[in-house]
């Protein structure tokens, strides 16, 4: 077994890593760039050495500072994780090449896996479903519909030379094709200067489902189930499960068993994936495979109770695996979310800057219930505009799906940041969402269900109510509090009024509230005055606190507390909301007071995120177009052009290309 080795990544996988070899008995060396000079993935290693400049192509990138980092410290294997260099066939044959071992595949099979065609030329040869279509050209509508009738409807026309859906229809019958042939080759033609198109099965309303492998250096290969993630924006995982609530045994079996005659057809020897696009009638077709870690890679572990970091060390190292396929079992249920520096109110734009609180729930299994956190961060730690926005990966398990959904948005309500935006409601959204919750899933399940983007939502039903209980009984243990001062001048005993109106943003709950032997008593106003059903709330929340973890009438909650001025902004199952308590005395006097007028911002350019300007494309006294490019903001390895949103003419401009902004900094006027 190794005594040292590196990691040429950062954040929550170099981390992760980090934690395996430590158990195991493995001295760590960490790299860093000079943005992660004091991260956590720094502070957990044995050993760091500094790679270069922020930009990843000056230093995580770069395979000789990799190697010269091995040579300083004698780490005699690299463990990659993912992105970066992990699926680059060149970084395993220098590293070789240089005497280190590569904790991860051989280089000829990340080489056959790494092009996309040639990827499904060996699984058809390997006889893994591939997706049934026409690669040859087409001559013309009668063989179009020949082909379509063989392969069965609905089919895809797809433009040979296209991009951006042009020259791509879809037909559900004969007579669609022939016209949907026709008009896909005058596309093409206009489009690409291009009329050849092809055919292949249009897979309708698709799940993406992949298999986890695990191979070693003697031709053993196993598959260790699967995980779904169809749950997806812009073709990026937001929520992975395993198992898949599509699946049963039997194609369990036939689709783990296709992955493994993938991965010996390749003479694959680490922990890999093959992902499938899946249909809803559990037909699936072989998508790609992955010759690394995946980011997901926790819900097998937890599912399976094998560490796959583990298991890929140990096979790097040259040793047999100990586990046959009799031995993988399926044990509960895993849910895995991505908690990203993004703002999901501002269609998920990034969020840089300081992390003033992090406070994420605690790592533990209680009553069969483990809640599990896989972070890179730490508290006054800074997300950085140069790298992927992942603050942490929030996994729970449970005996069953359902429990194992209802820990995640217990978890998610717990997990507490502030100093960026984060999409923690958007989570929170999705976990109490009744489609996602029924397993009803497909990969255009967050375009479906969110067309308009996500937005602040308003608490109704229940959720109001909790939020309102929630609500009175932090104002009242800050009342007691107050009680309390010494020094008060001697008088009249205070006796505090039970009756309180709720303010929720502007939506208002009557209730009745009182101190009893076990806690807090709260009694809701129904609308004819009338007193509804007590709820009985059990909380040792102190004022201070930044979450409320309490019971309502016995099952446990949490929600974040904010101050704000003369009340708190509190967050629970992705909403938040700014909630006021009144005596019936403030309420009246409250609903007198006029509302404060937004300020008109349709003159001005903000910038939506914080960001470096990259280039501000206008001059002033130019008039501009719908439309038209303003500036050009960077951040996160994402460029986001600013564009007019009506005619007008450009006043004054308040900011340079090179300057850095904050979120809502003024970067130009209209006249």
């Amino acid at each position: 077994m190794f005594k040292r080795i590196l990691i040429a990544n950062r954040g929550e996988i170099a981390c992760r890593v980090i934690k395996t070899a430590r158990r195991m008995g493995i001295a760590t060396v960490a790299v860093y760039s000079e943005a992660d000079r004091n991260a956590l993935h720094v502070a957990m290693a044995d050993e760091a050495v500094p790679i270069g400049p922020p930009p990843a192509a000056e230093s995580y990138l770069v395979m000789e500072r990799i190697i010269e980092a091995c040579r300083q410290t004698g780490a005699e294997a690299v463990h990659p994780g993912y992105g970066f260099l992990s699926e680059r066939e060149a970084f395993p044959r220098a590293l070789a090449a240089a005497g280190i071992v590569f904790i991860g595949p051989n280089p000829g099979a990340i080489a056959a896996m790494g092009d996309k065609i040639e990827s499904k030329k060996a699984a058809a040869k390997a006889k893994v479903s591939t997706v049934p279509g026409h690669l040859g050209v087409i001559e013309d509508d009668k063989q179009a519909v020949k082909i379509a009738d063989e392969i069965g409807y609905p089919v895809m026309i797809k433009a040979s030379a296209g991009g951006g859906g042009k020259g791509m229809r879809i037909a559900h019958s004969a007579s669609e094709v022939a016209e949907g042939f026709k008009l896909a080759r005058a596309e093409a033609k206009s489009s690409f200067g291009d009329d050849r198109v092809f055919i292949e099965k249009f897979i309708v309303d698709p799940r993406h489902i992949e298999i986890q492998v695990l191979g070693d250096k003697h031709g053993n290969v196993i598959y260790l189930g699967e995980r779904e993630c169809s749950i997806q924006r812009r073709n990026q995982k937001v929520i992975e499960e395993a198992p898949s609530p599509l699946l049963d045994e039997a194609t369990r079996r036939k689709m783990g068993e296709q992955a493994v005659a993938l991965a010996k057809a390749v003479n694959y020897d680490s922990a890999g994936t093959v992902e499938f696009v899946a249909g809803q009638d559990k037909s699936f077709y072989f998508l790609e495979m992955n010759t690394r870690l995946q980011v997901e890679h926790p819900v097998t572990e937890l599912v399976t109770g094998i560490d796959l970091v583990e298991q890929m060390i140990r096979v790097a190292a040259g040793e047999r695996l100990t586990i046959a396929q009799s031995d993988v079992t399926l044990t509960g249920w895993a849910v895995e979310s991505r908690v990203y520096a993004e703002d999901p109110f501002r269609n998920f734009l990034p969020s840089i800057g300081r992390l003033v609180k992090y406070r994420p729930p605690a790592e533990a299994t209680h009553d069969g219930v483990t809640v599990r956190n896989d972070t890179g961060v730490t508290e006054g730690g800074e997300i950085s505009l140069y790298y992927d926005p992942m603050i942490a990966k929030l996994i729970t398990h449970a005996p069953s799906r359902a429990a194992a959904i209802d820990a995640h948005a217990h978890a998610l309500d717990d997990f507490y940041v502030d100093g960026i935006r984060h999409n923690i409601p958007f989570l929170s959204a999705l976990m109490d969402h009744p489609r996602w919750r029924e397993g009803r899933l497909s990969t255009g399940f967050i375009a479906e269900e969110f067309p308009k983007g996500f937005a602040v939502r308003a608490p109704e039903g229940d959720i109001a109510r909790r939020i309102a209980a929630v609500g009175a009984a932090i104002d009242h243990v800050l009342g007691e509090r107050k009680r309390l001062i010494s020094g008060q001048m001697d008088g009249r005993q205070v006796a505090r009024e039970r009756r309180r109106a709720v303010w929720l943003g502007r939506s208002e709950i009557a209730l009745e509230i009182a101190r009893d032997a076990e806690g807090i008593a709260v009694r809701f106003v129904m609308p004819d005055g009338t007193l509804g059903p007590e709820r009985h709330l059990v909380s040792a929340w102190k004022p201070g606190e930044p979450v409320w973890h309490g019971t309502v009438d016995g099952t446990a909650i949490a929600v974040q507390v904010r101050p704000i001025a003369n009340g708190f902004r509190l967050s629970h199952r992705g909403i938040e909301v700014p909630v006021y308590v009144y005596t019936e005395t403030e309420a009246a006097a409250a609903r007198l007071m006029p509302e404060e007028a937004v300020s008109d911002t349709g003159k001005k350019l903000l910038c939506p995120m914080p960001g470096l300007v990259i280039s501000v494309d206008v001059a002033e006294g130019q008039e501009v177009k719908a439309g038209e490019t303003l500036a050009v903001i960077e951040a996160m390895k994402m460029q986001n052009v600013l564009r007019a949103e009506r005619d007008g003419t450009v006043k004054a401009i308040h900011a340079k290309p090179g300057a850095t902004l904050a979120v809502d900094a003024l970067i130009l006027e209209f006249a």
